[in-house]
């Protein structure tokens, strides 16, 4: 039996802290029978709130509904304000985004589907460590965070990725209940429930639920330093993918820097990177091509948790004038570079699974050209497309979806190009090979690299772009980096945590 679930838009949220004890007609939602699940959100307000229903379809007409509601332990209506909440919400039940139905101009739906025959509900079977342990996070691990807490002023960077245990309590709600003095929390891109789209700003705001203050680290905030020496403990909690150029990692940086030049310990809450086994991709050298999605003299698959990269950041001395942060990680348990990690919780729009994280760092660099990589689609960073059949045969259209709709490549065209979507994430590795071919492909090599300064960032130098014009093949081009590459895994290893993957 499919199940139906009607959403509408709203802004009041309710939390992963009681979602175990949520309910549809009395039945724990863990427990409902049913591998599919229609999600609908309207752009219309109905009283300021959203009201979540649930339709059970009947199986010979799916248009004729029992509509009952979700409601959490207190028998109040769950309340939801984005889809990227939504899919978290249900990605905690194993239900992964598949596929999305015909929108009316108002309506926006959603299909989600969930194996019936999972071992396991909360945790995805690649997420135990090699000698079979479960893997437990930095902030997992409260007992040992907690005591440099307690009597303190805390301020948090942190997102929706911020959770804490098997029940996916959001940190800030976990710290709350710990009577942790909690003043204020920064957000990176993406904002803080990561609902803001790639490359746009990030206001001031209030958390909804906490009603703690929000502010940006995401672009410039001349008021950043003052926040911070406003707290006596700064914690930094983000899920990080493993890729120079997702920004981050850029507000880690920023955030050392700041509590340096305050005098504010950091503490930083490790988490696995899913793309941690393995090192590859140009090293940035020159500061010239320093950015927001070029911060640091990494390889553009870097290989390091956010907690051994602040170490790294400290030991190579890529603070102003040298100077070192007062940082303490509470590394991850059960975890090694070869263990492969499913975050819980998406960590942006644009990635809304586990095979979309392993394939990002291959497709990023296409965000320098107008060629589509299914950014306002359901399938985003797994698969790429652009407005003319010479690129292939698997056809989409790329059009707006919540997170994915203003800077979107060609949007309402119909794309030609390649289907990523039965590729074995496990088995995939960096490569640039697809980027090659397209450009190889492409009747319209001169304006190929629409935004060569953009590509030139990402990519960390202005030689990767002059030899693929030039016409060099992808071994030529990756033996071009080996030597600066095994410079930075010479230097990797003394940063590492974990045991490595070779």
């Amino acid at each position: 039996m499919k199940l139906y679930f009607l959403f509408l838009i709203s802004w009041v949220f309710i939390g992963f802290s009681t979602a175990h004890s949520q309910t549809i007609d009395g039945k724990p939602i863990a427990e409902i029978e049913g591998a599919y699940l229609e999600v609908v959100l309207s752009n219309q307000l109905f009283g300021g709130q959203v009201r979540v229903m649930v339709d059970y379809g009947q199986l010979n007409n799916p248009w004729i509904f029992k509509r009952s509601q979700v409601k959490d332990s207190n028998g109040q209506e769950v309340r939801f304000h984005s889809l990227v909440e939504v899919l978290n919400y249900f990605h905690q039940f194993d239900y992964k985004l598949v596929s999305s139905l015909e929108s009316e101009e108002t309506l926006a739906r959603y299909v989600l589907y969930r194996d019936p025959n999972r071992n396991s509900i909360l945790y995805p079977s690649h997420n135990v460590g090699d000698k079979g342990q479960l893997v437990k996070t930095g902030a997992d691990q409260l007992e040992k965070y907690l005591p440099l807490l307690r009597g303190k002023k805390v301020g948090i960077l942190g997102n929706q990725t911020s959770v804490v245990g098997d029940r996916y309590h959001h940190l800030v709600d976990v710290l709350l209940e710990n009577d942790i003095d909690v003043r204020f929390a920064f957000a990176p891109e993406h904002g803080f429930r990561g609902k803001i789209e790639r490359g746009e700003k990030v206001s001031k705001d209030v958390d909804v639920k906490t009603g703690i203050t929000l502010h940006s680290l995401y672009g410039k905030n001349a008021k950043a330093d003052s926040i911070v020496a406003s707290a006596d403990i700064m914690i930094y909690d983000l899920q990080d993918v493993g890729a120079r150029f997702y920004t981050y990692i850029t507000s880690l940086h920023r955030l050392m820097q700041l509590c340096v030049d305050v005098d504010r310990p950091l503490l930083v809450l490790d988490r696995p990177n899913p793309n941690g086994d393995q090192v590859n991709g140009p090293v940035r050298k020159s500061d010239k091509f320093k950015s927001n999605v070029s911060y640091h003299k990494i390889a553009m698959v870097h290989g390091l948790t956010v907690g051994e990269l602040a170490h790294m950041i400290n030991g190579e001395g890529w603070l102003d004038g040298g100077a070192q942060c007062d940082v303490t990680v509470i590394p991850v348990e059960g975890y090694t570079h070869a263990t492969f990690y499913e975050p819980p919780v998406i960590p942006s729009p644009s990635l809304p699974n586990y095979l979309s994280i392993r394939l990002y760092p291959s497709l990023c660099l296409f965000e320098g050209t107008d060629i589509s990589v299914a950014r306002g689609t359901d399938f985003p960073f797994q698969a790429i497309g652009y407005a003319n059949p010479v690129f292939g045969d698997f056809t989409f259209v790329p059009g707006s979806r919540e997170g994915m709709s203003a800077h979107v490549e060609q949007q309402g065209k119909k794309c030609y190009g390649v289907d990523l979507r039965d590729v074995d994430a496990e088995k995939w590795t960096f490569n640039l090979r697809h980027f090659i071919d397209f450009y190889q492909k492409a009747p319209f090599k001169e304006s190929f690299f629409s935004r060569p300064e953009f590509f030139d960032k990402l990519a960390g130098n202005d030689t990767l772009r002059k030899k693929i014009k030039e016409g060099w093949s992808y071994d030529q081009i990756e033996a071009s980096w080996q030597d600066e590459l095994d410079a930075y895994k010479k230097m990797r290893k003394k940063y590492l945590l974990y045991e490595d993957f070779d």
